[in-house]
Parts: C-alpha cells; sequence; structure tokens
C-alpha cells in the first residue's frame, strides 16, 4: 500500500500551519527540532501548543527567532545549509525543489534572476524550519504521494516589508500560476480575509502535491493552526493521512483524476540571426545539462529575410531563470520571451532486459500504473547492431522480444 497524505485548506495555509498540521496527525516535535539540530541551526525555539480555531482544536506551532537569527539569508543559503547536513537523500531532494521553486516564483516577481533576490520576511531562519520540518514530518509519517485541495484566494491587502500587499501575494500568486493549482472563494465570503495563503505554505503544497482528492483509507489525522482566529471560518489547515485504495476504474487512489497528470512549466524562445551551428549546439548540451526538458531550433526569416534560428527551450520553472542566463551569456541574444506552459505527461520508467547479446534498456510509458508502451534504448540496440553484425532494426526487435518474454508486457513490432 502506498502511505497518502491530504492537505486541505479550510483557513488557508502557512508554514506554521503546515508544521501544526503534522505535529498534531502525530509526528514529535523532536523529530523536527532534531532536524534544526542537524543542520546546526541556532536562535530558534519551536513550540506547538493545543489551541482551538473556530469549533476545531489543534496543534498552533510558533517559530521565534532571536536578533541574529532574524538575519536574512537567500535561497540558496538554505539550499546549503540542507545539503551539508547529515539528512536524508529524500529530505535534501524535496527541501532544494521546495526552495528553488520559491526562489523562481520570486524572481519572478521582482522581475530579476535569482541570484539578484534580495529577501526580507522569506529570508529569515523561520522559513528554513518551516520547510525543512515539513518534508521532515512527512518522512516521520511514512508518506510517500502528497495531494492537496484547492486554496483559499483571500480577499483584501496586507502589510509587508516590500509595503502594502494584495492578498495573495505577488510571491503566492506567482506559485500558483507555476504549478496550474485551483483555486476558490474563502469561506462564508468575508468581505476581507487577510493573507490566507503565505508564499512558504504555497510553496511547500505547490512543490510536493498533486492537486487531487485521492481515495484513502484515513489512519491519521491533524489540524494545523493559523495565528489569526476570524469569525466566518476556521483558520486551520486539515491533514489526512492514510494508505491510498485501488480505484475501481484502474486509477490508484484518485477520484475523478486525468489519466495524465499536468505539469507546470515554462517556455523560452529566441530569434538568432548570427549565431554558429556549433554554438547552437553547444548551447542545446549546456541546456540539456542543467535540466531542460527539451530544446529545438526552427529556421525562420527575420528582418530583410535574412535566414535565422529560433531556439527553443522547455524547463521547469524553478530552472527558468538559470536557463535564460545562460542563452544570455553563450548567444548574441539582447532578449528571450517567456511565457508559462503546461503539459500532459505520462509516467516514464527504464528497465533492463537480458537479450542473446548481453544486457539492454527499455524505455516503459506508463498512465496510471499500466505500461501502453515500451521503447528500446538507442544506445544498447545501437551497440548490439554493431557487435553482433545485424541491422537497428533487427536489434530493437531483439530487445521489444527480450521484454516481451520476460512477461512484463506484451509488445508489437512494426
Amino acid at each position: 500500500m502506498t502511505r497518502a497524505a491530504y492537505f486541505q485548506s479550510i483557513g488557508g495555509a502557512s508554514g506554521d500551519m503546515a508544521l501544526g498540521a503534522l505535529v498534531d496527525a502525530g509526528v514529535p516535535l523532536e523529530t523536527i527540532t532534531d532536524a534544526m539540530d542537524a543542520m546546526d541551526v541556532r536562535g530558534v525555539e519551536i513550540t506547538a501548543e493545543q489551541s482551538q480555531r473556530g469549533g476545531v482544536i489543534g496543534a498552533h506551532v510558533r517559530v521565534e527567532l532571536d536578533e541574529e537569527a532574524s538575519k536574512t539569508h537567500s535561497f540558496e543559503d538554505f539550499i546549503q545549509s540542507v545539503n551539508a547536513a547529515p539528512l536524508s537523500e529524500r529530505v535534501k531532494t524535496q527541501s532544494t525543489a521546495i526552495f528553488r521553486r520559491m526562489a523562481a516564483a520570486e524572481a519572478r516577481v521582482h522581475r530579476t534572476t535569482e541570484d539578484h533576490l534580495h529577501l526580507h520576511e522569506l529570508g529569515t531562519l523561520d522559513t528554513l524550519v518551516d520547510v525543512v520540518g515539513a518534508v521532515v514530518g512527512l518522512g516521520e509519517l511514512g508518506v510517500e504521494r502528497v495531494f492537496a485541495s484547492p486554496f483559499p484566494m483571500g480577499t483584501g491587502v496586507f502589510r509587508s516589508a516590500h509595503g502594502i500587499l494584495p492578498v495573495p501575494s505577488p510571491a503566492t500568486s506567482a506559485l500558483f500560476s507555476m504549478a496550474g493549482a485551483p483555486l476558490v472563494p474563502a469561506p462564508n465570503n468575508p468581505v476581507r480575509t487577510g493573507e490566507m495563503v503565505t508564499p512558504t505554505g504555497a510553496g511547500i503544497i505547490t512543490t510536493l502535491a498533486e492537486f487531487r482528492q485521492p481515495r484513502m483509507a484515513m489512519s491519521a489525522h491533524g489540524y494545523g493552526l493559523g495565528t489569526r482566529d476570524p469569525e466566518e471560518y476556521p483558520n486551520v489547515l486539515a491533514l489526512w493521512v492514510g494508505d491510498l485504495e485501488d480505484d475501481p476504474n484502474g486509477v490508484n487512489g484518485m477520484d475523478d483524476a486525468p489519466s495524465v497528470p499536468r505539469s507546470a512549466l515554462s517556455l523560452l524562445e529566441t530569434n538568432l540571426d548570427d549565431t554558429t551551428g556549433e554554438v547552437l549546439g553547444y548551447v542545446q548540451e549546456r541546456l540539456f545539462a542543467i535540466g531542460a526538458r527539451d530544446v529545438w531550433f526552427v529556421p525562420i526569416q527575420m528582418k530583410k529575410n535574412r535566414p535565422a534560428t529560433m531556439l527553443c527551450a522547455i524547463v521547469d520553472s524553478h530552472i527558468e531563470s538559470e536557463a535564460a542566463d545562460l542563452i544570455m551569456r553563450e548567444t548574441t541574444t539582447l532578449g528571450i520571451r517567456v511565457r508559462p506552459v503546461e503539459r500532459h505527461e505520462a509516467s516514464r520508467e527504464i528497465r533492463a532486459v537480458q537479450t542473446p547479446h548481453g544486457p539492454a534498456s527499455i524505455k516503459l510509458k506508463l498512465i496510471g500504473d499500466k505500461v501502453v508502451s515500451a521503447s528500446p534504448e538507442y544506445e544498447d540496440c545501437r551497440r548490439i547492431a554493431a557487435e553482433a553484425g545485424i541491422t537497428l532494426r533487427q536489434a530493437y526487435s531483439v530487445v521489444e522480444n527480450a521484454f516481451a518474454f520476460a512477461g512484463a508486457h506484451p509488445l508489437k513490432s512494426d
């Protein structure tokens, strides 16, 4: 069975509320403080107390900072602290992904690159505590997949170090749009709510969660309480934990979910009429090396009917700034067009098969938990063709037949 968690943003979501929900669901506070000790975080006091919002009783977690801990840091500082600590690879990977997504959102809002960000509230150590604590807490509960409800939008304005901001804040709105997160009005339609979803809460949930309600056998639950106590709704973030159940329609753990999930990406484009083929090839290699999903070139006509090339790259939103900086530095472009895109994605899995000519890899395409196609890896087929003295097409057939013979999936050759 797959252990899952579902965050229900009843009154919103923040880093402290996520920690409170996890503690209320059974995560010992010491698990979170031990992770902070592992990173040598000093000047921070984390406490949890039982309290009530509306008719809901839950845990209110406070993260108090002394003067030294209140100094600002960069997201890169947080990432280095996580990666230098004796924490699990899962904690390091997920925490880094959250910080990178938050950095990309802030860079987008401030019209700058991640390297030139100057953080205010998000740069203090409570952001590090919230993010790493949430990831550690989910691991303590054995959670393998995270799901989430729509976010309440909220209304009104609030005061920040940047000045008066709307609700939701620009950074939170950027995180919503990067993830394609679903939004709903605040409960009971209050005239003004104040900030309901913070950038840290949005960063944690949009990075880790799928926005759908799972079919699950619930075994634990908790409520994380926000600081405010409005009359119109309980200011709580609920957490359900349990095992995913098999869907009778064949999609494990999801109700009315699309068969292929969507991911939020950025499309970068620039027109080049004075860049050599060698440079274009080098830039393509570099973009793939930093994690680009796809890079391609389109022949176009520019001013005075000059032949040129349009460079296009699809990247995860959190590396958008890095990819744009690479293109700026390595080509002659003076500007790059950027727009958010979404794409439906099938899951992929690489499996090894044993053929009469040695081992080979085959890439599986999965929708849900079902294999819908399989494609032998080119490099292995090229090696088999050269060593066995057969055609490349015959080598593909050898790998496909070995995979089918293993009983993993029936394949038909063209």
